[in-house]
C-alpha cells in the first residue's frame, strides 16, 4: 500500500489550507461560503449550469501551473488537494485597485442585478490571462457557462474587449505569484494516498493508478469520481450518499492525451479540455462538436472517460467515439482487457463493467483516406445544453459506392446505438440522394425512441432522420459544390 496521508493541502487565493475532516460530498462553494465567509462566489443553480459559482483553479501539469475556470458548486472539496484556489476576492489590479477585467464591466455597463457578475468577471478574468485581445468567437466560448438573464450580452462583450486597454495581464498580480505559487504546490505533492473524512463519510484519493485499482479492488462499491460533472448533481440535487468515494482527477496518468503508432490515446481522466485540440486535429470535424459540450467550466472539468463510464444514452462522446471505431482499456487489480466501446453499453444503466475495474482510456485509430464523418448535437439550447439527439458518422465512399457506414445516435435508444438497419440500406449503394433517403427511412427499424422533456419521440424521430440527409447535402451536394466554387 501508498503511504498515505489524512488530509488534502491547497492553497486558497493567498493561503495555505489544511483539512482533515472533510466528507466526501463537501463542496468547494459550500465550503468558500459557509467556512471561510467569502460570499463573492454565488450559488445560482447548484449543478453547473449557470457560471455564478465561477472560480479559477490553478493545478500543475508537467511542472507547470496551469489555472481553469471551474464551477464551484459541483467541485468537490477534496479534490483540491495540491490545487490553487482563486475566487473574486483576490482579484486586484497591479497598483492593488481594482482589476482592470472588473473596471472594464463598470464602464461598460456589464452589470445589472450583480447576481451573476463575479462568476462572469472570473470567465473573462480566465480569457483575459490567455488572450489579452480576444476575438469574439474566444468571447462567446469563455461565457458559454455564464448566464445573465437581465444585463444582456452585449455590455459584456465591450468588457472583454476593453480589459485588454485597461491593463497587461503580464503584469497581473496573479502572474507575479506564479513562481511562489509553483513551488508552494510542488512542496505539497508527496506522492502519497490521501484519506480524509468526516464521521463514516469519506474520500480516497488514490497515490496513482496502480493505487486506484488496489483502493478498487478493497472498495468495489465505491463512487469513483473523475470530473464530478455528474456525480456533483447525485449530491447537490438528489441528496445522493457517494461515500466511499474514490477521486482520479489528480492523477496524472489518467490525463495523458497522445497520438502515436496510427491512434490517438485518451485517458479517462483527460478532460474535454485536455483533449480538444488533439482530437480537433486528428478529426476536424470534431472541433466544432466539442465545443457544443457543456460550457467552458464544465469542459474543463468534465472527462472523457467519465462521459463514457457513466453510460448515459444521451452522453455527448459515446456516438461520435463509436462512429470512429474507438476501443476502451478497462484495468483492474487482476490485469487490463480491451472492448470495442460500442460493446461496453450492454442496456440502460447496465455496462460491461466488473467489480474492482475502471475505464483507463479510451484509443480511437486515426483516420483513414477515403472516409467522410461527420459529428451532430441537437439539444433545445445551442450552448450549454443536454442533449436530445446526438449522432456520429463515418463513411466509407470509394470510387462513389458506400463501401461501408457507421451510424451511430444517442437519445434514440437505451444506449449509445448504431443503427444496423439505416447502415444496411447504405452499404454498397451509391453515393447518392436516393441512398441517404431510403436510409432515413431505415431508422423507423432500428429505433423507437421515448417522449421525455427534452423531445418527443416523435421530434427525435424526425431528427435522425434529417440528421442522414443534412449528412448528404454537407458531403455529397455541399462537397461538389464547394469543387466547383458555386
Amino acid at each position: 500500500m501508498a503511504k498515505e496521508r489524512r488530509e488534502i493541502r491547497f492553497i486558497l487565493n493567498g493561503s495555505d489550507v489544511r483539512l482533515g475532516e472533510v466528507a466526501a460530498q463537501d463542496t468547494l462553494l459550500d465550503f468558500l461560503r459557509n467556512a471561510r465567509r467569502l460570499t463573492g462566489t454565488k450559488e445560482g443553480c447548484a449543478e453547473g449550469d449557470c457560471g455564478a459559482c465561477t472560480v479559477l483553479v490553478g493545478r500543475l501539469v508537467k511542472g507547470r501551473l496551469r489555472y481553469e475556470t471551474v464551477n464551484a458548486c459541483i467541485r468537490f472539496l477534496a479534490t483540491l488537494d495540491g490545487c490553487h484556489v482563486v475566487t473574486i476576492e483576490h482579484l486586484r489590479g497591479a497598483d492593488g485597485g481594482m482589476h482592470p477585467v472588473q473596471q472594464a464591466m463598470v464602464e461598460a455597463h456589464g452589470s445589472q442585478c450583480g447576481f451573476c457578475t463575479p462568476g462572469i468577471v472570473m470567465s473573462l478574468y480566465a480569457l483575459w490571462m490567455q488572450s489579452a485581445a480576444p476575438s469574439d468567437a474566444e468571447i462567446e466560448t469563455a461565457l458559454q457557462g455564464n448566464l445573465c438573464r437581465c444585463t444582456g450580452y452585449e455590455p459584456i462583450f465591450k468588457a472583454a474587449r476593453a480589459a485588454a486597454e485597461l491593463g497587461d495581464p503580464a503584469a497581473d498580480p496573479l502572474e507575479a505569484e506564479r513562481a511562489d505559487v509553483t513551488g508552494r504546490l510542488k512542496a505539497m505533492a508527496d506522492g502519497a494516498r490521501v484519506t480524509v473524512s468526516r464521521g463514516e463519510d469519506r474520500a480516497i484519493l488514490p497515490a496513482d493508478v496502480a493505487d486506484l485499482a488496489d483502493v478498487l479492488a478493497k472498495h468495489p462499491e465505491a463512487t469513483i469520481v473523475a470530473g464530478a460533472t455528474d456525480v456533483g448533481l447525485w449530491v447537490t440535487k438528489f441528496l445522493k450518499p457517494i461515500s466511499p468515494a474514490v477521486f482520479v482527477g489528480h492523477l496524472s496518468d489518467l490525463r495523458q492525451v497522445d497520438a502515436k503508432a496510427a491512434r490517438l490515446r485518451i485517458g479517462a481522466g483527460a478532460s474535454y479540455t485536455d483533449a480538444e485540440a488533439a482530437l480537433a486535429r486528428a478529426f476536424p470535424h470534431l472541433g466544432p462538436y466539442w465545443k457544443r459540450i457543456a460550457g467552458w467550466q464544465v469542459r474543463n472539468m468534465g472527462t472523457v472517460g467519465g462521459n463514457i463510464a457513466n453510460g448515459s444514452p444521451i452522453g455527448d462522446t459515446p456516438p461520435v467515439l463509436i462512429a470512429l471505431e474507438a476501443k476502451l482499456h478497462l484495468r483492474s487489480a487482476e490485469g487490463t482487457r480491451e472492448i470495442p466501446l460500442e460493446d461496453f453499453f450492454i442496456d440502460y444503466g447496465k455496462q460491461d463493467l466488473r467489480a474492482g475495474e475502471f475505464v483507463e482510456a479510451v484509443e480511437i485509430p486515426l483516420a483513414q483516406e477515403g472516409v467522410r464523418h461527420a459529428a451532430y448535437k441537437v439539444s433545445k439550447r445551442r450552448d450549454e445544453d443536454i442533449t436530445a439527439v446526438a449522432a456520429g458518422f463515418a463513411l466509407r465512399v470509394e470510387n462513389g459506392v458506400i463501401a461501408d457506414a457507421r451510424l451511430v445516435f444517442g437519445g434514440m435508444a437505451a444506449v449509445p446505438k448504431r443503427a444496423a438497419q439505416a447502415e444496411a440500406a447504405l452499404k454498397g449503394q451509391p453515393f447518392d440522394a436516393a441512398s441517404f433517403e431510403r436510409a432515413a427511412q431505415a431508422l423507423a427499424e432500428d429505433f423507437q425512441p421515448l417522449t421525455d422533456w427534452r423531445a418527443s419521440a416523435e421530434y427525435r424521430r424526425l431528427v435522425a432522420a434529417n440528421l442522414l440527409r443534412r449528412f448528404w447535402a454537407e458531403e455529397g451536394e455541399g462537397a461538389k459544390a464547394r469543387l466547383e466554387g458555386v
